[in-house]
């Protein structure tokens, strides 16, 4: 995880000047042997109009901050974001946003700027985190000419390995978040809606990371970054 990240961000961030990363890569990233204790993590989630960032749109952000290992839920915020193109109707079936509520919504590049002071010197957790990093990745390219990178939890990747640890089969739909959080016993929240979604996969990683810790209650980041 993030071998020779110092050097790498520090070429990030001399890359960056003059675009609205460059703080953001000025800021360092906590290293992988820090206790995730004395970590800060953002949890993410990103409603978009399909699976794929070449081709699709982030209509919604949401985010929480953890802090001690606990959600700080005053910290948090949920974003709309107006895309270039129409909605279609199967994609706002699912998530309830529509042309019309998006129409005022801030441009892409407004809204994506905003969010780099929150993430900034913090720990991205997502479930499933391709799709976060990959229409991020997608945005800083299209909005700032910059790739986007930051250490990241995947709540799904620590699931899948928790799984395969003890032999269990994984079967269609285990991973789902939902089915996950269910197996920690925690509650289930309306999905498709970006800020309950980030909630819901930070509270999955604490619970995740106080299963992980066991007796020993010692965790490192890089036990738990992909």
């Amino acid at each position: 995880m993030f071998k020779g990240s110092v050097l790498r961000r520090r070429w990030l961030a001399g890359k960056a000047t003059d675009t609205p990363l460059a703080s953001f890569y000025d800021t360092p990233w906590p290293h992988r042997r820090t206790p995730i204790e004395d970590v800060e993590f953002v949890a993410l989630d990103l409603e978009t109009t399909g699976f794929s960032a070449a081709e699709h749109e982030i209509v919604s952000i949401g985010w929480a901050v953890v802090r001690n290992m606990k959600m700080i839920y005053g910290e948090r915020d949920h974003w709309l974001v107006c895309p270039e193109k129409q909605v279609s109707e199967e994609s706002a079936v699912i998530h309830m946003l529509t042309d019309d509520l998006l129409a005022q919504a801030p441009p892409l590049c407004v809204a994506v700027k905003g969010l780099f002071p929150i993430l900034a010197g913090r720990v991205l957790i997502a479930h499933h985190v391709h799709i976060e990093r990959s229409f991020l990745g997608t945005a800083c390219k299209q909005c700032f000419g910059m790739p986007f990178e930051m250490p990241m939890v995947d709540t799904l990747a620590l699931e899948k390995r928790t799984l395969e640890r003890r032999n269990v089969e994984i079967k269609q739909g285990m991973l789902r978040l939902d089915a996950v959080r269910a197996r920690y016993n925690l509650p289930r929240y309306k999905s498709h809606n970006a800020m309950l979604d980030a909630i819901a996969a930070g509270e999955l990683f604490l619970a995740q990371a106080a299963h992980q810790a066991g007796k020993s209650g010692k965790l490192l980041l890089g036990d738990v970054c992909v």
